[in-house]
């Protein structure tokens, strides 16, 4: 199961969307470490942590005795930094192209062990709908849709679908804001996926992920 995002990380990047949009302008000092612990919400630890990392990407320049300045020309967004704004029908449209060619691969090159990891995701899913939990449901949707990446064979094709985690993660979390209906009616093609993985069947397993995908909404 993907472990959750640590806190200094959602600081890091919150801070760095407030640099973003000019909440901290170039050149302006900014708050002191008491003074974003309150407007963040978190410990002096993870506000440390933050800072830290956006000193080290060049976002901001800390002195010792002077505080920390943001940078007059800091660097552009990261990819993961754009990609938790970017809009869902863009990032269903990529994983569209990503994951036809890792399902392909997967049906054609899967080891025993990798179809077992595939099905143990298959199973949290079918669990976790029954329990009704939201938030199992996402994780074993994902950890599913990722166990099938692994098994392609493509490490930068894995990577690459890691990337959108996030993104489909504030999906599902918005999209379900109540209950479990998404995950509840697709999970047939799910098992319908998995069988095609598990036949070697590669264009049926193209075809089924087609059909997830375009009723993903």
């Amino acid at each position: 199961m993907n472990e959750k995002i640590k806190i200094s990380e959602q600081v890091r990047r919150r801070l760095h969307d407030d640099i973003s949009k000019g909440k901290f302008k170039p050149g302006e000092k900014l708050p002191t470490e008491p003074e974003l612990m309150m407007q963040y919400a978190v410990g002096r630890s993870s506000i440390r942590e933050a800072v830290k990392a956006l000193a080290a990407a060049g976002v901001v320049n800390v002195k010792q005795g002077a505080g920390t300045t943001v940078n007059d020309h800091p660097p552009s967004q990261s990819l993961d930094d754009k990609m938790r704004h970017a809009k869902f029908d863009e990032v269903n449209s990529v994983r569209n192209l990503l994951e036809k060619e890792i399902v392909m691969l997967a049906a054609t090159h899967r080891t025993d062990e990798q179809l077992e990891d595939i099905k143990h995701w298959l199973d949290k899913r079918r669990e976790a709908i029954e329990q009704d939990d939201r938030t199992l449901c996402m994780d074993a949707d994902i950890g599913f849709h990722q166990s099938i990446a692994a098994a392609s064979g493509n490490q930068v094709l894995a990577n690459l679908y890691e990337s959108f985690t996030d993104t489909i993660r504030r999906f599902f979390s918005e999209r379900e804001k109540q209950g479990i209906s998404h995950f509840a009616l697709s999970h047939h093609l799910h098992e319908q996926l998995y069988n095609a993985i598990k036949g070697k069947k590669a264009k049926q397993a193209q075809d089924v992920l087609q059909y997830i995908l375009n009723n993903n909404y």
